[in-house]
């Protein structure tokens, strides 16, 4: 019979204290964003909470704090998109583990369509989140200004176009990796180098072509330029309007890795062997690029830094600090498929 047992006490902030070895006041600034907390203190109280089994009451914390407590990772793409393409779910759980590590939940949105954009707006307007992770913004998508013009703290995930030194950002170096791709598949002794860039109204697309072109002057000629939207059909699309305008290519830069599994699709249909015929490269080292056949030579973007990245430079602005930007260092990956 259990009726007379003692109830067990939630552990408080009190028990994290002296857990961690560490002040209330420290407790309360890691639990709060971790501002004026040294990272040793930091992890001291991380590890005390997970060992106490402390749970913030969260009315009470927003009422003292006027703060919500939580994120939005807000996608401006359709919803199917964050099942098909690898980068969405690495970029949504990264960002979910780095604010786990300070007690704060992630809210996942989507805002392709008008609606879905005004929903969303009016949702993060009235308070429900302190700050805006934004994944895949397009130029001339509303959505961005009216997050700035709100006041409330946003970070984008790669250059927020027009808008570099209002908006904080997290990105890889787009335009440079496109160079080391494109001058390895020179150094490949290829000649006739094809590109499907991203949508030109986004960071990547415009980048990574402009990488390209920086490597090849005035040999990228308009009828070895198709444009792809980052989807597998896109690149399937853009491949066969590549074949159809210059079939003489023999190398083509895909400006990521599931257009580039598109891009084999065609090629292979085409009767066009890989490498032998056509070289192919592609962007992101996701779970894609091992799966393809050949494997696929792509350049890998730092995912966990960036989420890590994207993380650190909107708490900061939660806190009170300005925009900032970072921009981190690809990496080429050989392997087949060139």
């Amino acid at each position: 019979m259990t009726g007379n047992r003692a109830p067990r006490n939630r552990p408080t902030i009190h028990d994290v204290a002296a857990a961690a070895g560490v002040s209330r006041g420290t407790v309360s600034r890691a639990l709060n964003g971790g501002r004026n907390v040294s990272p040793a203190a930091l992890e001291a109280v991380l590890k005390a909470v997970r060992t106490t089994g402390y749970v913030a009451n969260p009315a009470a914390r927003s009422l003292v704090t006027q703060r919500a407590h939580s994120v939005a990772f807000v996608l401006t793409e359709p919803q199917q998109r964050l099942f098909e393409d690898p980068n969405f779910s690495i970029l949504l759980q990264g960002c979910t583990q780095e604010l786990a590590e300070v007690d704060v939940p992630l809210l996942l949105m989507t805002a392709n369509t008008e609606v879905e954009r005004k929903r969303t707006s009016r949702f993060i307007a009235a308070g429900h989140v302190d700050g805006v992770l934004l994944v895949s913004s397009h130029t001339g998508n509303p959505l961005l200004e009216e997050l700035r013009d709100s006041g409330i703290p946003v970070v984008a995930c790669g250059k927020p176009i027009g808008h570099e030194g209002q908006v904080a950002y997290a990105a890889a170096d787009d335009r440079s990796g496109a160079r080391l791709m494109v001058e390895h598949l020179r150094s490949r002794g290829r000649r006739r180098i094809a590109t499907i860039t991203g949508p030109p109204d986004t960071p990547g697309g415009v980048e990574r072509l402009a990488g390209y072109r920086d490597v090849l002057g005035a040999d990228a000629s308009p009828d070895l330029i198709a444009h792809g939207d980052y989807s597998r059909a896109g690149g399937e699309a853009a491949m066969a309007a590549l074949l159809s305008r210059a079939p003489d290519l023999d190398a083509v830069f895909v400006a990521s890795d599931l257009m580039a599994a598109g891009a084999l699709n065609v090629l292979h249909d085409s009767g066009r062997r890989v490498p032998e015929d056509v070289a192919v490269g592609g962007f992101d080292d996701s779970s894609i690029a091992t799966s393809t056949r050949p494997a696929l030579t792509t350049v890998r973007q730092p995912f966990q830094r960036i989420t890590r990245e994207m993380v650190r430079l909107l708490l900061d602005q939660i806190q009170g600090e300005p925009p900032a930007a970072s921009i981190l260092p690809t990496e080429l990956v050989v392997r087949a498929s060139t």
